[in-house]
C-alpha cells in the first residue's frame, strides 16, 4: 500500500517517479535564489558561497517536508477513504502509517539529492552521517502518534485540515531552518525550541554537516515525547474509530 500511495502521486505523468527527483532540485533552487540572491542571507561560515547557503537551507526544508506533509494530509485519511472505513475487517490504523512510510520515501530521496549538492558545495561527508536515522527516529515516533490523533479528529472536525495548514507554516519559519538558532535573543529561543522541528534540525546538520556527535540529552527527551506521542495517538485512535462509519 505504501508503493501504491507513492506510484499514484505520480500516475499519468510522463515522467512518473522522476518527479521525486526533480521536485527537491527545484524547491532547492528557489529558496537558494530568494534567500542568498535577492535577501543576501548568510550562515556564517568561512568563504561561505551561495550553494553552501543553499546546501544548508536545504537540510531543514527536508525535514520539514516530512513533517508536515504526514500531518497536512492526516486529517483527510479517513474521509477520503470512506470505502475501507465501512470494512470492519481492514485495519484502518495503517493508513497514517502508510502516509509516513510514503513521507520517508520522500525524504530518503531528497536527502540522496542534499549529499549529492553537499560533495558538489565542498562539503565532507562526516563518519557521524550514519547517525543520521537515530536524530531522525523521535520525529517519526512524534509524527506517527500525531497523525493518528489528526486522522481521527478530522473525521469529527473538518476545520482541522485548514488550521493544520496555517500550523504548517508557522513551524517553518519559527524554526532554525533559514537562520542559525543563535542569531535569536536568548530570551526568545525557548520559543524556538518548542517547534518539533528545531532540534531535529539542528541535530542533523550536527551529524551531516558539521562532523558532530548529536546532543544525546535532547534526543531522549525528544524520544521520551514522541514516545509518549505514539501511545496517546494509537489509543485516542482506538478509542474514537467506533464512531467513523456513523459520522462519514
Amino acid at each position: 500500500m505504501t508503493q501504491r500511495e507513492v506510484l499514484q502521486r505520480y500516475r499519468g505523468s510522463m515522467l512518473g517517479i522522476v518527479w521525486s527527483f526533480i521536485l527537491p532540485l527545484v524547491m532547492l533552487a528557489v529558496y537558494m535564489f530568494v534567500f542568498s540572491v535577492v535577501f543576501k542571507t548568510r550562515w556564517g561560515l568561512e568563504q561561505e558561497n551561495d550553494l553552501q547557503f543553499g546546501v544548508i537551507l536545504f537540510s531543514g526544508l527536508i525535514v520539514h517536508a516530512l513533517f508536515t506533509e504526514c500531518l497536512t494530509r492526516a486529517p483527510g485519511l479517513i474521509t477520503s477513504n470512506v470505502q475501507l472505513v465501512k470494512k470492519v475487517v481492514f485495519p484502518l490504523e495503517i493508513l497514517p502509517l502508510i502516509t509516513l512510510c510514503s513521507a520517508l520515501f520522500h525524504f530518503v530521496v531528497s536527502l540522496i539529492v542534499l549529499v549529492v549538492f553537499m560533495l558538489i558545495a565542498g562539503f565532507t561527508i562526516p563518519s557521524t552521517a550514519i547517525l543520521v536515522p537515530i536524530v531522525l527516529a523521535p520525529l517519526v515516533l512524534l509524527t506517527l502518534g500525531m497523525n493518528w490523533f489528526l486522522a481521527s479528529l478530522g473525521v469529527y472536525l473538518r476545520d482541522v485540515s485548514q488550521m493544520v495548514g496555517v500550523v504548517a507554516t508557522i513551524l517553518l519559519f519559527m524554526s532554525p531552518i533559514f537562520f542559525p538558532i543563535s542569531r535569536i535573543p536568548e530570551k526568545w529561543q525557548v520559543f524556538i525550541y518548542m517547534n518539533p522541528l528545531t532540534t531535529i534540525v539542528i541535530e542533523l546538520r550536527k551529524v551531516l554537516m558539521w562532523g558532530e556527535l548529536p546532543d544525546w540529552q535532547s534526543l531522549g527527551i525528544y524520544s521520551l515525547v514522541g514516545l509518549l506521542s505514539l501511545l496517546f495517538g494509537y489509543w485516542w485512535f482506538g478509542r474514537t474509530r467506533r464512531g467513523f462509519a456513523d459520522v462519514i
